[in-house]
């Protein structure tokens, strides 16, 4: 039985939220409702996102409760520190799903030392595959009115590390993650480090020393699969590609080495998008290119005594738009692939 399911994306002209329309246009049941964002109000949406043709005439509408209301499923692209104050207006029963951070940590606190201001409190984290006590996330998911879709460096690393620490072979308090990130990461903003003569040819990390915000939503996620208490050294890397994160995560070697690999077996053996590759081979961003997939492949470092996980996903589908599609389909009880693809986009 076919079933309409109306959805509205604010932030439409971001990349955020053209990737959110690119991703959702493949679903069977969605058709698009109201396309807004503030300074781009009264723009066809085709000067913005001259790549989605079908939807090039459509005419951006301001940001307000009153454009967003009255449909199934309003998807947040906004900076961090919008969505709150937009999401408290919008009706109990309507599903909305914010990819932004104002709704992913579960600790006031933190939210305050990474962020600043009044933490707006937290939601359904959107992330099915992530190990919780007892089960995976996506038991949470259905029925759920309020989703918020994880960061995209948080995805990378949660998913490499994750089997791990829920098998106990390795430990958690000493993990170390190095990432290589796309630029679109980093959103449509006019500053120096991110013009074509500063990033092309160029390697340039950022946030370095403890400081990136992701950091406590990755703790977070960690405890959540099994660690009592989790430290991480994380550094991210701007390189230049458009899209794409390849994260390399390492952390000491505990029990067997034998044991290492069949825990990341185990863990992502039934998930349709997160794939251990076969031993030997290693994942590359342009392989996750367009798919909602997380390509990943783990070693044991033996004179170092650690174990290493390299992890790729397409920071826009399988770190965002695609995660918002998937917790979309099982909050409303569809399929949880519909509309998704795992094919990627390479060379």
């Amino acid at each position: 039985m076919h079933m309409s399911i109306s959805v509205a994306v604010s932030g439409a002209s971001g990349y955020v939220g053209g990737e959110v329309l690119r991703v959702f246009s493949a679903h069977p049941e969605v058709e698009f409702g109201a396309l807004t964002a503030h300074s781009s109000a009264g723009d066809a949406l085709g000067v913005h996102q001259p790549h989605l043709r079908h939807l090039a005439e459509r005419v951006i509408v301001d940001t307000t409760p009153e454009n967003l209301a009255g449909h199934d499923v309003v998807v947040l692209a906004l900076p961090h520190g919008s969505s709150a104050e937009i999401a408290a207006q919008l009706p109990p029963e309507t599903l909305v799903i914010d990819c932004g951070a104002d709704h992913r940590l579960v600790s006031a606190e933190a939210w305050g030392e990474y962020y600043g201001g009044e933490h707006a409190g937290t939601w359904p984290y959107g992330m099915p595959e992530l190990i919780t006590p007892g089960g995976r996330q996506r038991d949470a998911l259905p029925g759920a009115t309020r989703i918020a879709v994880p960061g995209c460096n948080v995805t990378a690393v949660t998913l490499a590390l994750q089997p791990g620490v829920a098998a106990g072979v390795v430990d958690p308090t000493d993990i170390v993650a190095v990432l290589a990130n796309g630029y679109s990461g980093a959103g449509k903003k006019l500053a120096l480090p991110y013009l074509a003569s500063e990033a092309l040819g160029n390697a340039q990390p950022y946030a370095v020393g403890g400081s990136h915000r992701h950091i406590p939503e990755i703790l977070q996620n960690l405890e959540s699969a099994g660690a009592s208490e989790a430290r991480i050294s994380f550094t991210p890397t701007l390189v230049p590609m458009a899209r794409g994160i390849l994260a390399t995560v390492t952390a000491p070697l505990r029990g067997s080495v034998e044991a290492v690999r069949s825990a990341w077996e185990e863990a992502y053996a039934d998930e349709p998008f997160v794939h251990l590759l076969p031993e030997g081979q290693w994942p590359t961003t342009a392989a996750t290119l367009g798919a909602n997939t997380a390509l990943m492949q783990v070693a044991v470092d033996g004179k170092a005594r650690r174990v290493v996980v390299v992890a790729a996903i397409d920071n826009l589908v399988k770190g965002t738009a695609g995660a918002a599609l998937q917790s979309m389909n099982v909050a409303l009880g569809l399929p949880e692939t519909t509309g998704l693809s795992t094919i990627g986009v390479a060379p």
